[in-house]
């Protein structure tokens, strides 16, 4: 599965952005701290959640102290099992509107591509795993699908967070495993907070109220600023 940016700039170099790309957070990370931020919180949905708690369970994340805090929702933890989910029969409609975006990247970028596309292979995949499998994992390094799941799973890089970090992930989410619910993931953790609300589908954590704020962004604020005031 890939991960990407809301502005949809396009990327002309070789490789896409997947989940476990941390370098371009560490990139964008870098920037604020060569500006001089006080204080950098971060906040991902989805593939960018994952990312997320990857990147500050890696060592390159541990000396950078203006990093006071982060806040996750919608985290597919365990990429495999969110692999397996999203390729369900009742995930059908999702699945294929996923997959046929992904195909069309990957057809843009062809010329970048180069000896590596195989418009016939591309053409012939029918799964969400089958395209990490023939083109996510070997065009980045990995051995296949599983490698590429095992390799960037935020659930294996949580226990070395160092910085408060809240994790939500609604038990309605139908892309989420159950192995992404599993509240003992989260154990004996000073750092790490999970919270799995019966609502919030995936990233729809609506709050019927006049003010227009989502309930994501409220209890992000309400964690963020907790945080803050701890820490100061």
């Amino acid at each position: 599965m890939f991960w990407h940016g809301i502005l949809e700039e396009k990327n002309n170099t070789r490789f896409f952005y997947h989940s476990g790309a941390t370098y371009d957070l560490q990139s964008v990370v870098k920037h604020a701290e060569e500006k001089q931020y006080e204080k950098i919180i971060l906040i991902g949905f989805s593939l960018g959640g994952n990312l997320t708690l990857k990147y500050l369970g890696e060592p390159e994340s541990h000396h950078i102290e203006q990093i006071k805090g982060a806040v996750t929702f919608s985290v597919p933890l365990d990429l495999a099992g969110c692999s397996n989910e999203i390729d369900l029969p009742l995930n059908f409609l999702y699945s294929r509107r996923f997959l046929k975006s992904l195909k069309i990247k990957v057809k843009e970028k062809k010329e970048a591509l180069g000896e590596f596309y195989d418009e016939k292979k591309v053409d012939s995949l029918k799964s969400i795993f089958d395209f990490d499998d023939q083109i996510t994992a070997p065009l980045h390094g990995f051995k296949d699908a599983n490698d590429y799941y095992e390799s960037c799973s935020s659930r294996n890089f949580i226990s070395s967070i160092k910085i408060k970090t809240l994790v939500v992930n609604a038990q309605n989410d139908p892309f989420l495993s159950a192995s992404c619910l599993d509240t003992s993931l989260f154990k004996n953790m000073d750092n790490v907070f999970f919270e799995t609300p019966k609502q919030g589908g995936h990233v729809g954590f609506s709050s019927y109220n006049k003010s227009g704020l989502f309930w994501s962004e409220k209890r992000a604020l309400e964690f963020v600023n907790e945080e803050l005031e701890n820490h100061d």
